[in-house]
């Protein structure tokens, strides 16, 4: 078992048997990708339920996400990297995060050695909040009926949260997946509660910004699964501690007939060197399409127009 600390909130990778190092556990368990507005709902109950029993708020977690390893096939693409899942539940007012390596004997745990071995053994808990569609266990056979009958012979509690809707959409990772990767990136935002956010290591380019279009782009090697659709967004970048306002485009560039996809993103007042620094971009709004222009004075018109753009979205924000 290895222990870390961010933001007061203790990660656990992993407990051992016989292990009790929570007090008063109220958890709840998931994957919570993109830990959105229903988790957050979730979050919050399993919070205050602690504060109640003078215990503590825990989330049990899956790394990798479970269908990477029992259908790789699906190529399932997530709306945030383990450290960004991370950093969003640190700040959510959380104690502690168990972060269990999700193998292939794991998912052949029955549900019932699930419940009695790790819940119980492990982790000792008192009360366990689930989304209303929760499964577990080998082949998911274990659900909250059977959930509920543990809990009245092992001594704990169960509370469930119905779905939240937001404008009559269900809030799930897969509605949002399905929004960002067809370009609705504002539909996404109101859905996980914040800007959705691509982060990675800025890397050299064709340095067309600077040398051809005197418009200086920074290019990303992506962390994430998961590209909004091709197209130019109002954008923030933040840089350490900093954030700042931009515009990025998500494509191949076809005025200059490139093949491979790519992020890069054009900082407003900004001249620093930051290759290899790794950056946060966070998606604000879709500005328009990504189109193929007859020549370079066309495109430099039109990407200054998407500047002053991005820059009327970003100063209401």
């Amino acid at each position: 078992m290895c222990q870390v600390n961010i933001d007061d909130m203790f990660i656990y990778q992993s407990l051992n048997p016989g292990h009790h190092p929570f007090r008063q556990p109220v958890i709840t368990i998931g994957n919570f990708d993109g830990v959105h507005l229903g988790h957050q709902t979730i979050f919050k109950l399993v919070i205050e339920r602690a504060r109640a029993l003078k215990g503590q708020a825990v989330v049990l977690t899956f790394d990798p996400h479970p269908l990477k390893v029992m259908r790789p096939d699906l190529r399932l693409p997530l709306l945030t990297t383990k450290d960004q899942k991370l950093r969003l539940l640190s700040s959510l007012g959380l104690d502690a995060v168990v972060v269990q390596p999700f193998t292939p004997e794991f998912a052949a745990m029955p549900a019932r050695d699930f419940v009695n071995d790790y819940l119980c053994s492990r982790m000792n808990i008192q009360e366990v909040i689930v989304g209303h569609d929760y499964c577990f266990g080998h082949n998911r056979e274990g659900n909250i009926t059977l959930l509920r009958e543990m809990g009245a012979e092992k001594g704990f509690s169960v509370r469930v949260v119905d779905a939240i809707q937001i404008n009559h959409t269900v809030v799930s990772s897969t509605s949002i997946r399905n929004l960002v990767r067809d370009g609705h990136i504002e539909a996404a935002n109101r859905l996980l509660g914040r800007h959705y956010e691509v982060t990675g290591m800025v890397v050299r380019g064709h340095d067309r910004g600077t040398r051809l279009l005197n418009i200086p782009t920074a290019n990303l090697k992506p962390d994430n699964d998961l590209l909004p659709a091709s197209g130019i967004y109002a954008v923030y970048v933040t840089i350490g501690h900093q954030n700042y306002p931009a515009v990025a485009n998500i494509g191949t560039c076809p005025t200059f007939q490139d093949n491979q996809l790519s992020l890069e993103v054009h900082i407003f007042d900004f001249n620093q060197n930051i290759y290899n620094y790794a950056i946060a971009v966070e998606f604000v709004a879709r500005l328009r399409e990504e189109k193929r222009f007859p020549g370079i004075p066309q495109l430099v018109a039109q990407i200054q127009a998407d500047i002053q753009q991005a820059r009327q979205i970003l100063v209401k924000e």
